[in-house]
């Protein structure tokens, strides 16, 4: 996958941190906020590279929740075999993902796809509204699940089975939930930087 991303060199021997932007976000988004949660780690941002009317994206719909799922299914391996590159020129053997709602369904797709690449996830109002096959290699994995109650556009009820389905696979699931919609609310901040301050080497 050839996209534009920024990138922030890391210590050496430090995990690489990657993080996807939202629908209408770019590779800027949540960079900074990467660099601040783990400052020797190498940071990578990619910048989705499918415009909706304008606004950034990682794959394309057909409508809200409506997905093209050929198209994401490509999109899915093109950003693993990113992921992969970045490991590699990063020298880590350790990967730490953090995606908000497109971002965080682009990142759940690859962890569903090739659960080995990314080991721990933080996604941010995911959504995912298919039923995903049983993924044997997501169990042990720690994933943070953030959301809003009255999120309009990512329900509940799916975040729910998003996370049923996790748990079945024998990962380790933290869920955070706010009062709100699908904003970002400062609870989710502090939920994330425990998260990672949890992590083990």
């Amino acid at each position: 996958m050839s996209c534009t991303a920024k990138r922030t060199k890391g210590t050496a021997g430090q995990p690489l941190f990657l993080t996807f932007h939202g629908t209408g976000g770019n590779e800027s988004q949540f960079h900074s906020f990467a660099e601040q949660l783990m400052p020797m780690a190498h940071v990578t941002s990619p910048r989705g590279d499918v415009s909706e009317h304008g606004a950034l994206r990682y794959f394309r719909r057909a409508a809200e929740g409506v997905y093209d799922m050929d198209d994401l299914a490509k999109r899915t391996e093109a950003m693993a075999d990113f992921i992969r590159n970045e490991k590699a020129l990063s020298a880590s053997d350790k990967a730490i993902g953090l995606g908000y709602s497109n971002g965080a369904n682009i990142l759940a797709s690859v962890a569903l796809e090739q659960p080995d690449l990314v080991d721990d996830l933080i996604l941010m109002h995911p959504l995912i509204p298919w039923s995903p096959a049983p993924q044997a290699g997501l169990a042990g994995r720690r994933i943070l699940i953030t959301a809003g109650k009255r999120d309009p556009i990512c329900p509940a009820e799916l975040t729910e089975s998003l996370v049923l389905y996790l748990e079945s696979q024998d990962a380790s699931v933290t869920v955070h939930w706010h009062e709100g919609g699908h904003e970002i609310a400062q609870s989710e901040i502090d939920a994330i930087a425990d998260f990672i301050n949890n992590r083990t080497t």
